[in-house]
């Protein structure tokens, strides 16, 4: 559980995207696209699950990117090569389906952009003509564009401000992609917000939208219940039933609450330790 590289990948506008590879050989041997681990980087903290991006059996490491945002985040955006978090399980929830869809376009929003990185290449290596598209509020917080690009028949950037790509949402691009041509699967992870916009767009389309869920998690095995949601009126965990689930059939507004119910109490315990 050692932390082997560390580095930032974009650090701007009060926002820290930071990438580390960490030795877990166990996890590296068995872990496929679209599932996490749960972590904790000291006895005191709390246990947050992040998607596992990137792996190397021979190195026996994971790759996990993540946004500075709340108090675990930061904590470990302060530990360093060589330092040992506290403790790290996985590989959890379902991996995702891969298969020859036809034609499908990988949206990613935010820190979304990293969890769409390895079911991109699955899908690409299942002979799926790719489009990726990522979105972001300014060119300064993109990253991994390089590595997207190579596995991307079509490759479109948005950002809200105008600064790289074309000027909006990736919404927007969907929309104009959707009313050219015929696509057999949306995959999106990012804010709640996008994830929603884009299953409403894609709907109208008649395509199916799989996103990638981003509830909050305590236990992460199925056991505290803190992660649940209701997809197609059934309460799901998205620890052990996701996290990725068809976005149609998600209950949007309650999942939105239930990831602000503890923004205070988070804002007032950052503010008392991170210094």
């Amino acid at each position: 559980m050692k932390i082997v590289r560390k580095e930032i990948l974009t650090e701007a506008q009060g926002t820290k995207i930071t990438k580390l590879d960490i030795l877990a050989p166990l996890i590296a041997a068995k872990v496929k696209p679209g599932q996490f681990i749960a972590l904790m980087v000291c006895p005191e903290g709390e246990r947050i699950p992040l998607t596992v991006v990137d792996k190397d059996d021979l190195q026996g490491t994971i790759t996990l990117i993540f946004q500075e945002a709340g108090l675990t985040t930061k904590l470990l955006g302060k530990l360093n090569v060589s330092d040992s978090l506290f403790a790290l399980v996985g590989p959890l929830g379902h991996p995702t389906e891969i298969k020859k869809y036809g034609k499908v376009i990988l949206i990613g929003g935010g820190v979304g952009i990293a969890e769409i990185y390895p079911v991109a290449r699955a899908l690409e290596e299942a002979a799926n003509r790719i489009t990726v598209m990522l979105g972001a509020k300014t060119a300064s917080l993109l990253f991994l564009e390089r590595e997207l690009k190579k596995l991307a028949d079509d490759f479109c950037v948005t950002t809200d401000d105008g600064s790289y790509g074309r000027k909006g949402f990736t919404t927007d691009a969907l929309t104009d992609l959707l009313k050219s041509d015929k696509y057999d699967l949306v995959y999106a992870v990012g804010p709640i917000p996008m994830m929603r916009k884009v299953s409403s767009v894609a709907k109208d389309y008649g395509v199916r939208t799989i996103v990638s869920l981003n509830a909050l998690m305590v236990d992460a095995t199925g056991m505290c219940g803190c992660c649940r949601v209701t997809v197609d009126k059934e309460t799901k965990f998205s620890c052990v039933d996701g996290p990725e689930f068809d976005a149609s059939l998600v209950d949007w507004e309650e999942l939105g609450k239930r990831n602000r119910a503890y923004l205070k109490q988070e804002e007032h315990i950052c503010n008392l330790l991170i210094k």
